[in-house]
């Protein structure tokens, strides 16, 4: 097959998608690349997951952007899988087909009491605060003076950090203007943050840990005896590395005490599970039972206890939402594949490939080696490509459907760098004013 003849079509124009663009771009030049994405907006977790206060994470746009720029790349954004286009036609005008659509439907609790009024998924909780406009109006009940966050990953440890800074903290992120408004208006005395585990097992990473030894208002506070003298035998040397450093950050907060000088109390609770959530009507207490490790999963000890929670935040994972006709995993909530390959023709890349776990440098590797296989499978093809561009086009067309392309997206981001007024930018969090940007 001659490469100026392959079209190569990636749905999701989040880090995974705009890697394996990257990757085979620089492999085949003259290959056609089109990238979707639902939103008119690209880059996906960087601009929709990262932490509004990691300015520094979300510098990785930069290549992002260069690769949606070159030559022989489509950005098509707000196309929506399934409402413009379908997976079928997608297969019939793309030589390959790689779907990178992420993890966006946050996993359930599946305790009494969940679907009661101030209780979120972190997903829905971070897309508000991110300017993502599924969840722009969300408008989280932030009026009490408790907050139990339930995981021990990155993203309950931002959630906590950021409803733990003060407006001068934020003052140099891109926390949207209503959620800022939110957090200032809140005041909220005490934040739990409970892990079913320990904290050996707990997945957030140090760096994040540490952030907490800075924040200007907030105590952070540790129960030493919920803290292991020594590690246990049998870890690996990376895993035994990474356990050292968290223990040495969670054994220095909790030397420093109570800190009653402080407003806002951050409590660390670990091997605790949440069995309920109580209320009439609202989310006002969480029932915990005791747990134990035993080979790496919390076993139940028999004990409950219950902690005041008027606003309660489930970050316990993801699960990809499937489009229609895409083969998928619902037990595991991933795309259906193996080491990548979903059926012929068609991959896959990301955490909808193998689950929501590791950051930014994590997909970049699996992307990688998604465009490698690719490669591999494209070397013995030969003969005329399919229809590309010109079949997706006309379908578009056909249908109304309006795609934000790289042009638009880049009015997109002049508009909001100028509303920033000194601060990153000023998402725009509404999807009409999107598109209304994106026009000029």
């Amino acid at each position: 097959m001659s490469r100026s003849g392959l079209h190569i079509g990636i749905v999701g124009a989040g880090p995974s998608g705009c890697y394996v663009a990257d990757a085979i771009g620089r492999k085949l030049p003259g290959v056609r690349i089109d990238i979707f994405d639902r939103l008119p907006t690209p880059f996906g977790l960087v601009r929709g997951g990262v932490a509004p206060d990691h300015q520094g994470t979300k510098n990785i746009a930069r290549q992002f952007e260069r690769t949606l720029g070159k030559d022989g790349v489509r950005f098509l954004g707000n196309i929506s899988i399934g409402r413009d286009i379908s997976y079928e036609e997608l297969k019939a005008a793309y030589d390959v087909l790689v779907i990178t659509i992420g993890a966006l439907e946050d996993r359930r609790l599946g305790i009494p009491g969940e679907n009661l009024d101030a209780v979120y998924g972190s997903g829905q909780f971070v897309a508000w605060y991110n300017g993502i406009p599924d969840g722009r109006d969300l408008d989280p009940r932030l009026d009490g003076k408790t907050v139990a966050i339930i995981g021990n990953g990155n993203v309950a440890l931002d959630i906590a950090r950021l409803l733990g800074k003060t407006p001068d903290e934020l003052a140099a992120s891109d926390l949207c203007a209503h959620a800022r408004a939110a957090f200032e208006s809140a005041r909220i005395e005490d934040i739990w943050l409970i892990g079913r585990r320990g904290p050996l097992e707990a997945s957030f990473t140090t760096a994040e840990l540490a952030e907490f030894g800075d924040l200007a208002r907030a105590a952070t506070l540790v129960d030493p005896v919920q803290l292991p003298q020594t590690l246990p035998d049998g870890l690996s040397e990376e895993q035994e590395k990474v356990a050292a450093k968290n223990l040495d950050v969670l054994r220095a907060y909790a030397a420093r005490g109570e800190q009653n000088d402080r407003p806002l109390r951050i409590h660390f609770m670990f091997h605790a599970a949440p069995v309920a959530i109580l209320g009439a009507g609202r989310a006002r207490e969480v029932v915990l039972e005791r747990t134990r490790v035993e080979n790496g999963r919390a076993v139940p000890r028999g004990e409950t206890f219950t902690i005041q929670a008027d606003t309660v935040i489930s970050a316990i994972g993801y699960r990809s939402t499937p489009f229609p006709g895409l083969p998928f995993d619902a037990a595991r909530g991933i795309v259906a594949n193996a080491q990548g390959r979903v059926e012929p023709g068609v991959y896959t890349s990301g955490w909808c490939k193998r689950g929501p776990q590791g950051v930014v440098p994590a997909n970049r590797a699996d992307s990688l080696a998604v465009a490698e296989l690719i490669l591999a499978d494209l070397a013995g093809h030969d003969g005329v490509g399919k229809p590309g561009a010109a079949l997706i086009d006309a379908l578009l067309a056909g249908r109304g459907a309006r795609a934000v392309d790289f042009a638009g997206w880049q009015r997109i981001n002049a508009a909001e760098v100028a509303a920033g007024q000194g601060r990153p930018r000023e998402k725009l969090a509404r999807l009409e004013d999107l598109l209304a940007a994106a026009a000029g």
